[in-house]
């Protein structure tokens, strides 16, 4: 994750709940400055019409598009020809394509190809082809923040996305063994990395854990450990399979 990576931010109003904004602009710049930003739709639709004042809240400009044709997206078209606009204009060094359609598969591997970094985000929905030609995926769901209580004055929790089923686990251990030393430890930071670059929609957060660390610990096939740094500022975290 590059701190300064200028990206470009695209959404596909018309697949994309405004519900999500806040939180969706929130996650972005965890990956870097959002420079541009777009989402497209035809404005001139009623459903639409809720977008506004969160539009205006965060800096997002509205691109109209009609249809020209019933039964044909001719939003995803447009906003296909900006992103390649914006590649040849050199001002991004990243992408993050908004959407749960996989038309924009061809354009993320596209991008890639061309050297940019292309983050997606959409909803459970979204299919598989999309997910992995992005070089990481974000679901949606779990990024947004529910502030509701039940009845009983409880915080009110968000639902997995995902349980850990034996094949995750097996994933796990398979990563670790790919990056683990001659003794079958592995630095936690190089077996996020892998599991990022294996399965771009893999994240803790889809399995209730705010991080990867809390995640192994929970699970009884893996040992961890912490160490010093050389500079003793910071704890490394790593991380062995169970025999």
């Amino acid at each position: 994750m590059i701190k300064d990576t200028k990206i470009a931010v695209l959404i596909d109003g018309d697949n994309i709940p405004a519900k999500y904004i806040s939180e969706m602009m929130e996650e972005i710049t965890k990956y870097g400055t959002p420079t541009i930003k777009r989402i497209y739709g035809d404005w001139t639709k009623p459903y639409l019409a809720k977008w506004k004042t969160i539009l205006l809240e965060n800096a997002i400009t509205p691109i109209q598009q009609y249809g020209y044709t019933t039964g044909k997206n001719a939003t995803d078209s447009a906003m296909i020809i900006d992103a390649m606009d914006i590649l040849y204009s050199e001002k991004v060094n990243g992408f993050c394509l908004v959407s749960s359609d996989s038309d924009f598969t061809k354009l993320a591997t596209r991008l890639r190809e061309a050297g940019l970094v292309v983050y997606g985000m959409g909803e459970k929905k979204t299919p598989n082809p999309f997910i992995v030609a992005c070089d990481k995926f974000i679901y949606l769901e779990i990024l947004k923040k529910d502030s509701e209580k039940p009845s009983d004055g409880a915080p009110k929790t968000k639902e997995n996305l995902y349980n850990i089923t034996p094949k995750v686990i097996q994933f796990l251990k398979h990563t670790v063994e790919d990056t683990a030393d001659d003794d079958g430890w592995a630095f936690l930071g190089d077996v996020g990395s892998l599991i990022i670059k294996k399965q771009p929609n893999f994240d803790s957060r889809n399995f209730g854990f705010e991080k990867l660390t809390p995640l192994f610990k929970s699970l009884d096939q893996f040992d961890l450990e912490q160490r010093d740094q050389t500079n003793g500022r910071f704890k490394l975290i790593y991380v062995k399979n169970k025999k």
